[in-house]
């Protein structure tokens, strides 16, 4: 079940009261963006399923002190998220994993498809390898995690355009490193008519 801003904010107020439904809701909800995203960013998936927990401890732990001051409950949440793998990487020297976002449950490929898709998760591990740390992050909170545009920024404490600015150049990079060619729908976005790209 999907939980819109007004929803999200009713069940922080409760779980700030102490009731620990409204906190399991928050937790199945936020659970799945926060896991991706943590995967996407640390090696083993083992590593990235404790983080994830020592995520909700955090936000458990810091639940009674959260207010929102126009910042959505979302940005606050995956700040701590980025913050928690920060510290991991720089403890371990993480670098991206992309293998365990590939796993497809259920189906059994054969040896030349498990062969072209190590090929290709490693030619995107490396693009990703060549990108800045902020630009990574950008593409993980964006598409990993799901978050928009304006929870990543919260999440990287930075302003809206500058994310979608980190993103821009990060695809950009992605697409010059892995040979896929843009298309007219890929340009920068232009601000008021003027040409400027922002």
């Amino acid at each position: 079940m999907t939980l819109d801003d007004a929803a999200v904010e009713q069940l922080v107020a409760a779980a700030r009261a102490g009731d620990p439904e409204a906190f399991g809701r928050l937790f199945d909800h936020y659970h799945g963006p926060v896991y991706r995203y943590i995967a996407g960013r640390i090696r083993r998936p083992t590593d990235a399923e404790d983080l994830t927990q020592a995520v909700f401890v955090k936000v458990l732990e810091a639940l009674p002190r959260y207010e929102s001051r126009g910042i959505p409950f979302g940005g606050w949440l995956f700040r701590l998220a980025r913050n928690t793998v920060i510290d991991h990487v720089r403890m371990h020297r993480d670098h991206v994993e992309l293998d365990a976002l590939a796993e497809r449950p259920g189906t059994e490929p054969g040896p030349h498809e498990v062969v072209a898709t190590r090929s290709e998760l490693e030619s995107v591990a490396a693009a990703m390898a060549a990108l800045t740390d902020e630009q990574r992050d950008a593409i993980a909170l964006r598409f990993f995690a799901g978050l928009s545009a304006k929870e990543a920024a919260e999440a990287m404490g930075k302003q809206e355009g500058t994310v979608r600015g980190l993103q821009f150049r990060a695809l950009a990079a992605l697409r010059r490193q892995l040979g896929i060619q843009e298309g007219p729908q890929d340009e920068a976005p232009r601000r008021g008519g003027q040409g400027r790209r922002s």
